[in-house]
């Protein structure tokens, strides 16, 4: 789609419209640049003030991803013209403000406009040092890949609308959303990371197919170590699907070769598809190890090496049973 438009040239343009990146840089001075992204969706959950706080999380994921930090925010909503009081959008305005200025960073206003269904997010803008910018292009054959958050969200969502959550399960649900990747993305540049992209729609094969392909090497995946909510694998077996999973299955067609005895309902879970995901981490081999330790003593508990960078064969991705 994107090969299509118009090339866009800019002596200060880092990362534009053709690469891989989610967010575009364009560099401030020798030393500084500005990262730029956006992101909005619909309303996954009934709590306005939760919505507002999972997508600011979501939307500056991008940032973080790129070993930025974030500086402002715009709002973007669209209110739906009937059927939802307008004290609910405020407190989804609030939870998206709290959520942001958790992440350092301000809300300097927004536009809103009458649709039909609640969509909320945030454009936002960002800082990343002009050596230190960290690209989906990078991955190196020997690092080990690092993910950040456990998979399922996008099960969960189906299950929360099925009222088949228990209150335990949703707790965690919203948890995991609302938790920035600000820390992951710290400890990351600390570590040398030579590669990332956060985990959201394209489920976690999908992005690791981005970054294989950008990079020039084959992600092979363990799926057996990919951390997991509570339960995910039962609800995935009793059909609480997305449409963008199967999608996301789909699209993966001849670009992923299995090894081994992949469950169904696994290769479900790593096709899902998630909001205000993790980051997948492509780190040096010597390093990964001591990356999720210090990640686990910050407070990422769920942080595990979950596969390796390979020479590129002739699938992007390799998955291991």
């Amino acid at each position: 789609m994107i090969e299509n438009l118009p090339e866009q040239n800019h002596p200060e343009l880092l990362i534009g419209l053709n690469q891989a990146d989610d967010s575009g840089v364009m560099r401030l001075d020798e030393k500084t640049g500005m990262i730029f992204t956006v992101d909005f969706f619909p309303a996954i959950v009934d709590d306005p003030f939760v919505f507002g706080q999972v997508a600011a999380a979501n939307a500056m994921s991008d940032v973080y991803a790129m070993g930025g930090r974030p500086l402002c925010a715009l709002n973007i909503v669209t209110v739906p013209q009937k059927g939802l009081p307008l004290e609910a959008v405020g407190e989804m305005l609030r939870g998206g403000i709290e959520k942001v200025n958790e992440g350092g960073a301000v809300v300097v206003g927004g536009h809103t406009i009458k649709g039909g269904e609640l969509k909320y997010g945030l454009s936002v803008a960002g800082l990343v040092s002009v050596d230190g910018i960290v690209r989906a292009a990078g991955a190196l054959v020997g690092d080990r890949l690092v993910l950040t958050k456990p998979l399922g969200t996008g099960i969960y969502s189906t299950a929360l609308k099925m009222d088949k959550l228990s209150p335990e399960q949703e707790r965690l649900f919203y948890d995991v959303m609302v938790r920035l990747n600000s820390t992951a993305s710290i400890e990351m540049v600390k570590f040398g990371a030579n590669a990332c992209t956060d985990v959201t729609g394209f489920g976690l094969v999908g992005h690791a197919l981005e970054v294989a392909h950008s990079s020039h090497v084959t992600i092979a995946l363990d799926a057996g170590s990919v951390p997991m909510l509570p339960g995910v694998l039962g609800y995935a077996s009793d059909g609480y699907l997305t449409g963008g999973g199967m999608s996301n299955l789909d699209y993966a067609s001849g670009k992923v070769r299995v090894e081994g005895d992949l469950s169904k309902e696994l290769e479900l879970l790593i096709y899902d598809p998630q909001t205000s995901g993790g980051l997948l981490v492509s780190v040096p081999g010597s390093r990964a190890g001591d990356y999720v330790s210090s990640l686990k003593d910050k407070g990422v508990a769920d942080a595990v090496i979950v596969g390796e960078v390979i020479e590129k064969d002739v699938e992007n991705v390799l998955i291991r049973a």
